[in-house]
């Protein structure tokens, strides 16, 4: 399958801010070298070479030691090789602050083949998750683990799994979700599902709360969706239709919103839907409870 690109030129380097670690040493070129480096020649010193690398790095804003740790083939690779990563994400939009953020992540992307590991991505991208292609970056920023996962064991499994979970049509994945596609099916979205319908949901409307909270698939069983299912069924009251129709429940922190805001309600005697309770600013949420304590007065009256 053949991707018919459009280049889009990298934006104008920003100014530079130096990793913490290399700035109070930053490495300088002798005189020769950054001539060459300028005149977009290279010198024939090994050294040379490898400081030339190093700033390179530098200039994205990319941690060199670090780079060096997870990726020991860096110190052995061309500067071409780098130039040809940085020049295949910028021809699918990826802006050039963005790439630096996302190389200093996943260093193992400094020596990837464009052709073998970054193409194929988003050929997937592109023609199977059907990622129009001006979305292609807003996918890549908001995962950018998606570019080191293996088409065929990861991305292409977890898509024909999603879509047979739902989302589908309208509700088919985008650069909101493509996120999920870097999820293994079985030890990330299985467990997710299994839970919910061990609270007594059927698989429809697990997969309608999915669809609507994408976040659901996301979250820690243990650290996140259990502590909050069981407050909310046990100390709450509340009821699994109540979940079904707000699964964005599992989204709001227990200890910094539902907990507090829950135990003021019940310390005046009043009730609040679920949305209307989590979803209000915090002094929005103050305003609605003296007004409804007011209400309240005046009826007595």
């Amino acid at each position: 399958m053949i991707i018919q690109l459009h280049h889009h030129p990298s934006p104008l380097h920003p100014i530079l801010h130096l990793p913490k670690p290399l700035r109070t040493h930053r490495l300088r070129l002798p005189p020769a070298a950054a001539a060459a480096a300028a005149a977009g020649t290279s010198t024939s010193d090994s050294g040379l070479l490898f400081r030339e690398k190093l700033l390179y790095l530098q200039s994205l804003d990319v941690d060199p030691g670090k780079a060096l740790r997870h990726n020991p083939d860096f110190r052995c690779a061309p500067l071409s090789t780098l130039r040809a990563v940085e020049s295949c994400l910028a021809s699918f939009g990826i802006p050039r602050p963005s790439l630096g953020r996302i190389l200093d992540m996943f260093p193992q992307l400094l020596t990837s083949d464009p052709d073998a590991d970054l193409y194929p991505v988003f050929d997937f991208l592109l023609h199977e998750a059907l990622i129009p292609f001006p979305d292609l970056p807003k996918s890549v920023l908001r995962c950018p683990r998606i570019l080191v996962c293996s088409v065929d064991a990861q991305l292409r499994p977890a898509l024909a799994f999603l879509r047979g979970f739902g989302f589908v049509g309208r509700h088919a994945i985008t650069c909101q979700t493509s996120l999920l596609l870097v999820s293994s099916v079985e030890h990330t979205l299985l467990p997710k599902i299994e839970f919910l319908q061990s609270l007594g949901l059927d698989h429809g409307e697990v997969s309608r709360m999915a669809i609507r909270s994408p976040g659901l698939l996301t979250m820690s069983v243990e650290n996140n969706m259990r502590p909050k299912a069981e407050f909310f069924l046990r100390d709450m009251r509340g009821s699994l239709a109540e979940l079904k129709r707000f699964p964005q429940y599992f989204s709001f922190s227990l200890e910094r919103k539902i907990r507090p805001r829950h135990r003021m309600l019940e310390e005046h005697g009043l009730e609040m839907p679920l949305p209307e309770m989590l979803k209000i600013s915090d002094g929005e949420f103050t305003s609605r409870l003296i007004e409804m304590r007011l209400r309240r007065v005046d009826a007595r009256g």
